[in-house]
């Protein structure tokens, strides 16, 4: 058993690593959608990451919920491959957005009339809470597999909504840079 100056460790270890990944990943993906210009010329597949993307989003969506419909009834061991599935998936998105944004850019949004703020009210919300979302999901994934079950259930009151709405509107940034 460890005692509580390892645990204290182990927990202030966790949050520089945490911090250390979510700083990481904000300047590359800031640096990728605000300074990076792409040389041209990018593979015919890339264009079909934005689609992967919009995918892999809904994919966490309905993971994250089925999560929380299983941890609800109690289907701790369902709960916990959903929420891990979750994480895996955005991931995957994460690195897929990243590739996809260093070979091809950003596209601009076409859309115009009441869409338009519409579509920026959403993007911008999306951004802001997919910032967020890192150190949070991975804060609640550490108290989880530390069986620090009082914390993370506090901690996952907020990161399941806003995870869940940084997903779902993930596809809805999609649809409306690509469909409208």
């Amino acid at each position: 058993m460890s005692t509580p100056d390892a645990r204290l460790t182990d927990e202030r270890f966790a949050r520089r690593v945490i911090a250390a990944a979510s700083v990481v990943i904000l300047v590359v993906v800031g640096y990728l959608l605000l300074g990076h210009r792409p040389q041209g010329g990018a593979a015919p597949a890339v264009a079909a990451l934005p689609l992967l993307n919009a995918c892999l989003n809904a994919t966490s969506a309905a993971l994250l919920t089925a999560g929380f419909v299983f941890i609800r009834r109690r289907l701790v061991g369902l709960h916990r491959a959903c929420m891990v599935a979750a994480l895996g998936v955005s991931t995957l998105f994460l690195v897929s957005y990243v590739t996809y944004h260093a070979l091809a850019g950003s596209r601009p949004f076409g859309g115009q009339g009441w869409v338009r703020p519409v579509y920026f009210v959403v993007l911008l919300t999306h951004i802001g809470l997919a910032a967020a979302i890192v150190p949070l999901a991975l804060t609640t994934v550490w108290r989880a597999w530390r069986a620090d079950f009082a914390r993370h259930r506090r901690i996952a009151r907020w990161t399941l909504p806003l995870w869940l709405y940084v997903s779902v509107t993930g596809v809805v940034v999609y649809w409306m840079l690509y469909h409208l």
